[in-house]
């Protein structure tokens, strides 16, 4: 919430949802990227448009993505989209995929724009069946995280 909060006020533009809808869902332990892009430009309408036209073209072909909402900022010069995916797995692969920026940029080219890309694993929705999520103690969190950095050494 509080990087949604530092993109100012947003109003929804544009959504869509594998179940039809124009609305995003989701739940504890779902995945959410964010991608903001800041422009320079005075006309936040061209950049909205060029936003909505990648989510439009693409949203149906990105594996594991399940929805997406579009949001333009009321006070600054901004766009942020929301996606929620399947796993990390699904979400990392679409971020770093080479030929990800190559579809892109003749959307926005004509912008100066400064992207950024956030990933977030929801904690905890209220509402949510908490009863059947795995609880993960937070020593076996550091643990794994330390065999992690381990194995990332042992690789370099």
């Amino acid at each position: 919430m509080a990087v949604l909060v530092e993109h100012n006020f947003l109003d929804a533009y544009a959504g869509e949802s594998r179940d039809g809808s124009s609305t995003i869902k989701f739940c504890t332990g779902d995945i959410i990227s964010m991608n903001s892009l800041v422009t320079t430009t005075k006309d936040l309408n061209d950049l909205c448009y060029a936003v909505l036209a990648i989510f439009r073209s693409r949203f149906a072909k990105t594996e594991g993505i399940t929805s997406g909402l579009c949001l333009k900022g009321k006070n600054l010069p901004r766009v942020v989209c929301i996606h929620v995916w399947k796993s990390l797995q699904f979400c990392y692969s679409w971020v770093l995929n080479s030929d990800h920026r190559k579809w892109m940029l003749p959307y926005l080219e004509r912008f100066y724009i400064d992207m950024k890309y956030d990933i977030f694993r929801v904690v905890y929705v209220s509402g949510d069946n908490v009863m059947n999520l795995p609880y993960i103690s937070t020593q076996k969190m550091l643990e794994n995280e330390e065999e992690s950095r381990q194995g990332q050494v042992m690789q370099n």
